[in-house]
């Protein structure tokens, strides 16, 4: 039987350490693997290995083409590897602002599935910063939280992922008051994720296409409308395209709006591709995230994922497939009504030419300087 791997993930180093150490002494036999970042500006990675006991070897890892994901994968499966046949239970312990996807997918290689099994991907937040920290729109560089030299990445960008990405999330520290905001707005960015009081260690292998799935833009399971409390979750979905110019103008006021918004969208200029919208704390990313299934050719249809099929037959419509705006914002005491007249104010209207004509290439398009860039990349 392949060795439990439990990967735990979060900013929080804190809650992080109590989950580990918790899970270390709840299992007689666990080992711990941690790769310590704090050098990472003089490009030194330090890998740590304990039990409940101690620190059962500390060694120095070469950082690997400069890129700690790179480092953490290549030298952590080897050493999971080697730890597998005498330990009870793998603990995957990851610096603060690693994200757990790539890692998890490292440990789900084929050379690695008769030894080890990853059973869950957790993630440990302190209950009294992560609502303030979901909303805050610095660097992780600013904050000395950075996972490489040049790391742009914003501090709560990795925190939605970690949580949204996750099989399971604790909430730790903080008082009642925090323990129940905190509860809320995880119920609104990852409604499907439960809360525990430790992550679950036995039972199969963690399907980790399946939880790519969850997240990737043209299968991620959105969350609904909801209110709880002063925070809203609202759902904008249509059928029309949009102007890009009219959305471009727009961006500004709508991620300011709200401190989550996510999903995919349609614009009329780029009629055969899915873009993808994940802003949080007023910084947006808008990405290419493929084809829409109706712009390929069917047979090419039975190659793509059951779950991207699945997805578009659900917002399928026999004139445009599944061609669809779904945007979905989350935030205190959201202007529902001010969200969706500023995008139906971007939708394409009688006087603009149908999506996919021939003079929207002769538009200049705001958003090139971004898509276009990555199509060329």
């Amino acid at each position: 039987m392949p060795t439990p791997v439990a990967l735990v993930a979060g900013l929080h180093g804190g809650a992080r350490a109590a989950v580990v150490e918790r899970l270390l002494r709840r299992h007689p036999g666990a080992v711990a693997i941690h790769h310590d970042l704090r050098a990472i500006g003089a490009g030194r990675v330090e890998r740590v290995v304990r039990d409940v006991s101690g620190v059962l070897d500390r060694a120095e890892v070469h950082l690997a083409h400069g890129c700690v994901t790179c480092t953490v994968r290549e030298d952590l499966l080897p050493e999971l590897l080697r730890r597998a046949p005498t330990a009870a239970l793998l603990v995957v312990d990851l610096w603060d602002s690693v994200e757990p996807r790539p890692v998890a997918e490292a440990l789900a290689h084929e050379e690695a599935a008769d030894l080890l099994r990853l059973t869950c991907v957790h993630t440990a937040l302190d209950a009294g910063l992560m609502p303030l920290d979901i909303c805050r729109g610095e660097r992780l560089a600013d904050l000395g939280q950075a996972a490489a030299a040049g790391d742009q990445r914003y501090l709560a960008e990795v925190l939605a992922r970690q949580i949204e990405y996750a099989t399971s999330i604790s909430l730790h520290d903080g008082d009642e008051e925090d323990a129940e905001l905190s509860a809320a707005v995880l119920g609104h960015l990852a409604p499907h994720t439960p809360i525990v009081a430790e992550p679950a260690t036995t039972g199969p292998a963690v399907c980790v296409h399946e939880l790519a799935e969850r997240v990737d833009p043209a299968t991620a399971q959105l969350p609904g409308e909801a209110q709880t409390g002063e925070i809203t979750t609202v759902v904008w979905h249509r059928l029309r395209p949009l102007h890009p110019d009219r959305l471009f103008e727009a961006i500004d006021e709508l991620v300011t709006t709200s401190v989550r918004s996510r999903g995919r969208f349609w614009l009329a200029n780029r009629h055969e591709r899915m873009l993808a919208w994940d802003a949080v704390a007023g910084v947006v990313s808008v990405e290419d995230a493929g084809p829409w299934l109706a712009a390929l050719p069917e047979a090419a249809w039975e190659m793509t994922a059951p779950a991207r099929r699945a997805a578009a037959a659900l917002d399928w419509n026999p004139i445009i497939g599944d061609r669809v705006q779904h945007l979905v914002f989350t935030g205190p005491d959201l202007d529902r009504e001010r969200i969706f007249a500023l995008l139906d104010a971007c939708l394409i209207d009688q006087g603009d030419a149908l999506p996919g004509a021939e003079e929207w290439a002769r538009h200049d398009d705001p958003f090139a300087p971004v898509l276009d860039l990555e199509e060329t990349a």
